[in-house]
């Protein structure tokens, strides 16, 4: 089937769009307007916060190094996100278009790092690469060289953070190059285009959505991450905002902080506005995309075979390897939580209802934003994403501080548990469901309307099938993060509500490593059935 020309040109000015001229449901854009007043919650608490503190937390806010711990925050941001670029693209390109053996189990792998949280992954870079690290020590001796450094600070915390992250570039990446229309690249291939500059000039520009998707989950994953930077010794904002919390009765100083991230995260977004531009992603013609053919990669297969496992190894098998070292010591010594089976159900149902309440919350947001280009429409893609802009303390106390003077009935209950899931990761379910409505020609839509459907007959039947890859995706990836949250799920769980999480975090918390290895493992089990149940579906449409 032939791809239009004009499917990557910018679309006409607002008057002369179709989309853009329907009058938006009122069904459609009160679900929308509630979804984003439910976010704004914790900014809200922001602002009184800061308001409420006079001029005192502004005059402290001037004496600290503020700006260069914005500085240095942001500069990490940028260096992990190129870096899960570099990592992801080829990857998702040799599990998406190539006849790379055991594609599915590669596949599957690749992603589980996104399952371990960013605490247990810096203990596992400082156990082996740390200055005191077994891996840091083996290769002094076996080179006989002192004073190697360690990979702490910055270094540290790039690669950790890198390693456990890429998978949000990876997996949209992924479901992406399988939904792309492989006609446009067989034409420029026709007319002489070389497969690289193929590539480079025809299948990257149709994977912006998913790319860009990706790499604001990382740019906003690394900007609220406290467990890795703290344990890297990593003077990042969080780690500010979490000491003022901890520090001061006053918290207003750590609100004023809070909404400087914000800020922080409002010029990531507008900056992603910027490159995105206004090109359309989907096909102009009706029906189902044929399938691109597997490239044989042939003699390159080897050098395949090597770049895929030796991201495992980096990414999963070294920490899981010291995990299980951990695990083995203490099955050994008796040091296994009894009650850690019914942690592993209370992560599951929690992390359960997250997901689906988030996919629930993401879609009238994505379909207003998509189909009804708007001033509103951008105001809602930015408060989508504000939430996890925010370090989970920081969410987690001003969802404390509504409950307990205005919503006492749900204060410690697991209803606020799973909203401030919800609310922390909303833009993972956003992201992807939005970049599958990018994918989808409101043509489509159209077309079914005019032989007489109604609204929700159109979304049962033609967009929801259609934007199925992206709904599984976000519910996944939000299923995946919410069972390792941790500040959210300490300041907000029910009483007695112990999740792998808390678990983990309170045995390494007292050094106890033997204890928290067991639950970790499971941890990482249980949140890689998702992954499990959902890619064999995507691999056998290959």
């Amino acid at each position: 089937m032939a791809v239009s020309n004009r499917a990557f040109e910018a679309p006409g000015p607002p008057q002369s769009s179709g989309a853009t001229a329907r009058r938006v449901p009122l069904l459609l854009a009160s679900l929308a307007s509630l979804v984003g007043a439910a976010v704004l919650l914790p900014l809200v608490y922001l602002l009184v916060r800061a308001i409420q503190g006079g001029s005192a937390p502004w005059e402290s806010f001037l004496r600290m190094r503020t700006v260069e711990t914005l500085l240095a925050t942001a500069l990490l941001a940028l260096a992990v996100t190129a870096a899960t670029i570099l990592i992801s693209l080829p990857l998702a390109w040799l599990f998406a278009r190539t006849d790379l053996p055991r594609r599915r189990t590669w596949l599957i792998l690749a992603m589980l790092p996104l399952a371990i949280p960013s605490y247990v992954a810096g203990f596992a870079v400082i156990a082996g690469l740390g200055p005191q690290g077994f891996v840091h020590q083996a290769l002094e001796a076996l080179f006989s060289l002192g004073g190697i450094p360690g990979l702490t600070g910055f270094p540290g915390a790039l690669f950790t953070l890198t390693v456990i992250s890429y998978p949000y570039v990876l997996i949209t990446t992924t479901v992406a190059l399988t939904r792309i229309d492989p006609a446009t690249e067989e034409a420029a291939r026709s007319l002489g285009t070389g497969p690289w500059r193929t590539f480079f000039t025809v299948t990257v520009p149709q994977l912006r959505p998913a790319l860009t998707a990706g790499v604001l989950l990382v740019a906003l994953y690394t900007l609220s991450d406290f467990g890795a930077v703290s344990l890297m010794r990593f003077n990042s904002f969080t780690q500010v905002i979490y000491t003022q919390y901890q520090a001061s009765f006053d918290r207003s100083l750590a609100a004023l902080l809070g909404l400087l991230l914000v800020l922080l995260t409002v010029g990531i977004l507008v900056l992603e506005r910027r490159t995105r531009g206004k090109a359309r992603f989907y096909r102009s013609s009706a029906g189902t995309p044929p399938r691109a053919r597997l490239i044989r990669l042939e003699r390159w297969k080897w050098p395949a075979l090597i770049y895929c496992g030796a991201v495992i190894v980096v990414a999963l098998l070294i920490p899981i390897g010291t995990l299980i070292y951990w695990s083995f010591r203490g099955v050994g010594s008796g040091a296994v939580n009894p009650g850690i089976w019914t942690a592993a159900g209370n992560s599951a149902l929690a992390s359960g209802l997250a997901g689906f309440a988030a996919v629930a919350a993401a879609l009238p947001i994505a379909a207003f934003v998509t189909r009804y280009r708007r001033r509103f429409s951008s105001l809602l893609e930015g408060i989508a994403y504000s939430g996890y802009a925010l370090p989970g303390v920081v969410l987690a106390l001003s969802l404390v501080f509504f409950a307990a003077n205005y919503a006492s009935i749900v204060y410690q209950s697991l209803f606020l548990l799973v909203f401030a899931y919800v609310v922390r990761f909303l833009p993972q379910a956003f992201g992807s469901i939005r970049a599958s409505f990018l994918q989808v020609s409101p043509r489509l839509e159209e077309s079914a309307r005019a032989v007489g459907r109604g609204r929700i007959s159109v979304l049962k039947t033609v967009t929801i099938p259609l934007i199925r890859p992206g709904i599984l995706t976000g519910g996944a990836l939000v299923f995946l993060t919410a069972m390792k949250e941790l500040p959210a799920t300490l300041l907000l769980g029910p009483t007695g509500f112990q999740t792998l999480a808390t678990q983990i975090w309170s045995a390494t918390d007292e050094g106890f490593f033997a204890a928290a290895g067991p639950a970790a493992l499971l941890l990482v089990a249980l949140a890689s059935l998702p992954m499990i149940l959902l890619f064999p579906r995507m691999q056998e449409t290959r």
